[in-house]
């Protein structure tokens, strides 16, 4: 390559106004030796050593132009090489020492290649150990083979590659690429962090406290895991039939006939002797010796296991209990009131709404039910979604009522009197419900609500399906695949 000097190409553009850039390769180059003021440098390669020998060449010029001169003698200047190790250079790449060797894995057919050094990235996995993948080695065939998933392996590999990434291919399904990843013993820990982030309840069973003492250990696992002895399960049975027949009690004793049957006259005399009617409290009532047999079991079942459990303190902040605690208040509440009143008929005024907090007896069935318990670990995965359900539903209701309102302002017949009376509307509307106890008379009003509808529509459809991915998942990791609950 030839670099052209400057010089007298500036002069000329200088003199018509124009100024030429700074010629960036003026920092790449020696100093030129200047013959006659405008010199032009070239080089070649001489055959001396390596050396490189620079040749310069005057010009002049005439009439704007440039013209080459008689070459001058040459005037050479040699750049020596820098000099370069030896062992640099005699030293050969050991791929060997580099663990750059390629190998051939071959997963039901499909074959995959990748190096050595690649696998021994995570030397506690199957591939990664010398020992655990030589099992699978096909002398014949130089190659690994597994007859595995074919499908799951392209995660798998790629997990190696780059130091840790692991995606699930979408065409995978979950129990299967799991199954995967235990086979290829990618660790707990990897298979825990993707657990998590598709959605699984990680049981964390090393961290389940006993109790130290042997005694209380065993009556801790009687009570709290039906299942684990045939004792556990004749108490879980007898807790079973003691909470439906409460459930049954709570129900039956709200039919008219059974109406007030709680309660009983009783004529009372005063200090003077006066007679006065009053109601007191039926003892006898089997109702409430029903119902008193069942919550002295549900006491004795809660005191058992709050003696006897590990930790005082994780039992009082456990979830469960506290449903258990809710479900006996009424009745003691109850109880308390009417010693204290000694007034049948008033503690039933004032306490008949406590007596719904009773209905969550139902809720310890979930202690002995696969399905109750997999119901309420799919809330807990989707709150999130649930939440933006709310919101959506929330936000919705506000636009339509708000719509509907002035959409059927002018109409005479209206059932809409204001925007917070028209939210029951949007909610049934917007859920699909449609009572049919208020609705839209006029045309513009017709269009809204078949508005409201389909945001509804919408609203519901589009959390749902990942909240049916997560029982999904749920139900494959606590009853596995193809079992029923």
């Amino acid at each position: 390559m030839h670099f052209v000097a400057r010089n007298s190409t500036e002069s000329a553009y200088q003199a018509q106004g124009y100024t030429l850039r700074s010629d960036p390769l003026v920092l790449f180059r020696q100093p030129p030796t200047t013959i006659h003021g405008s010199p032009v440098l070239t080089h070649r390669r001489t055959h001396s050593g390596g050396s490189i020998k620079l040749l310069h060449h005057s010009t002049k010029q005439n009439n704007n132009d440039i013209e080459l001169n008689a070459l001058e003698p040459l005037i050479t200047q040699e750049v020596k090489p820098e000099p370069v190790a030896e062992d640099k250079v005699n030293t050969e790449h050991d791929c060997a020492a580099e663990n750059c060797k390629r190998v051939t894995i071959n997963v039901a057919g499909l074959k995959f290649e990748t190096q050595l050094k690649t696998l021994n990235r995570l030397p506690s996995t199957l591939l990664g150990n010398a020992s655990k993948r030589e099992q699978f080695w096909i002398s014949a065939k130089n190659e690994y083979f597994f007859d595995r998933h074919r499908p799951s392996f392209h995660a798998i590999l790629y997990f190696y590659q780059s130091g840790g990434r692991l995606k699930r291919p979408v065409e995978v399904p979950v129990d299967i690429f799991i199954e995967e990843l235990e086979f290829f013993q990618l660790g707990d820990a990897v298979i825990d962090a993707f657990k998590a982030s598709e959605g699984f309840l990680l049981d964390n069973s090393d961290d389940i406290e006993m109790p130290e003492h042997k005694i209380s250990r065993v009556i801790w696992e009687i009570f709290e895991y039906p299942g684990s002895s045939v004792i556990s399960n004749v108490i879980a049975i007898v807790s079973v039939v003691f909470i439906l027949t409460s459930i049954v009690t709570f129900c039956i004793e709200t039919l008219p006939q059974f109406k007030n049957k709680d309660c009983t006259n009783a004529t009372v005399y005063d200090a003077d002797g006066n007679p006065s009617s009053i109601k007191k409290f039926n003892y006898s009532d089997p109702l409430f010796i029903i119902e008193s047999s069942c919550i002295l079991w549900f006491v004795f079942e809660l005191l058992i296991r709050f003696i006897v459990c590990p930790s005082k303190l994780k039992f009082v902040k456990n979830l469960v209990n506290w449903i258990d605690i809710l479900s006996i208040a009424p009745y003691f509440v109850f109880m308390i009131a009417f010693f204290i009143t000694n007034s049948c008929e008033n503690n039933s005024r004032i306490l008949s709404v406590l007596r719904v907090l009773r209905v969550a007896r139902i809720f310890k069935l979930s202690r002995f039910s696969d399905g109750l318990q997999i119901l309420a670990k799919t809330m807990q995965v989707s709150l999130r979604e649930l939440s933006m359900f709310v919101l959506f539903l929330s936000i919705a209701v506000v636009i339509f009522a708000g719509a509907i309102f002035y959409a059927e302002a002018q109409s005479e017949d209206s059932f809409f009197t204001s925007i917070p009376d028209a939210f029951w509307w949007a909610v049934i509307s917007m859920t699909t419900v449609g009572y049919g106890d208020v609705y839209p008379t006029g045309t513009l009003g017709k269009i809204i609500g078949s508005m409201c509808v389909l945001a509804g529509l919408l609203a519901i459809a589009l959390p749902v399906p990942v909240i049916v991915t997560n029982f999904n998942n749920i139900y494959r990791q606590t009853t596995g695949r193809g079992n029923h609950i």
